[in-house]
């Protein structure tokens, strides 16, 4: 096979439409753009979303309003095989990590992972465990518990949420000035 002989296989490249060549070409006098209306002249161009004139589905659908952003939790995760450094006994949470140079800052979303070994029994505190990290934890004769994360909110909360936090701030308040009194 020489270099001139390369061709690609058949049906696989069309010929570009050569269009404006007069009315015999096929393609001649409007060159295949019809007659008046939109898209006959150059320069014709639609926005997204453009349905010709209608009202589009981006008008038509209704508007509901007050949703409130719900942050992303982005995860901190540590393997079982990396707690091995920590004395027996010891307890395990997220500020203990960060003091035994583990983890670099305190974290409201650590997660503990199964990979490595445990030979080393502790009482591990974190947002989330794998199975295979609660089954290593267990067989190293340690202890796990799952710690809730304080609720964070940004911009507008919902009605019935705003309620919930002023009472539970409410209610530390006099139980504050309870403990104060006696």
């Amino acid at each position: 096979m020489k270099l001139n002989e390369l061709a690609p296989p058949e049906g696989t490249r069309s010929k570009k439409k050569i269009v404006g060549r007069g009315r015999a070409s096929g393609h001649g006098k409007t060159s295949t753009r019809g007659h008046n209306g939109q898209g006959q002249r150059s320069g014709e161009a639609t926005r997204f979303g453009f349905e010709g004139g209608q009202t589009p589905l981006f008008r038509r659908l209704p508007k509901i309003h007050n949703f409130y952003r719900i942050e992303k939790r982005t995860w901190t995760a540590i393997n079982v095989g990396d707690l091995n450094k920590l004395k027996a006994g010891s307890e395990v949470t997220p500020e203990s990590l960060v003091e035994f140079g583990i983890l670099r800052s305190v974290t409201s979303s650590l997660r503990v992972l199964g990979n490595g070994e445990l030979k080393v029994s502790l009482k591990v505190k974190a947002h989330h465990f794998s199975q295979g990290a609660i089954d290593k934890i267990t067989q190293a004769g340690g202890s796990y518990d799952v710690i809730q994360p304080a609720p964070r909110h940004r911009g507008r909360l919902p009605h019935g949420l705003v309620n919930t936090i002023k009472k539970e701030s409410k209610q530390t308040k006099e139980s504050k000035k309870e403990s104060k009194d006696s």
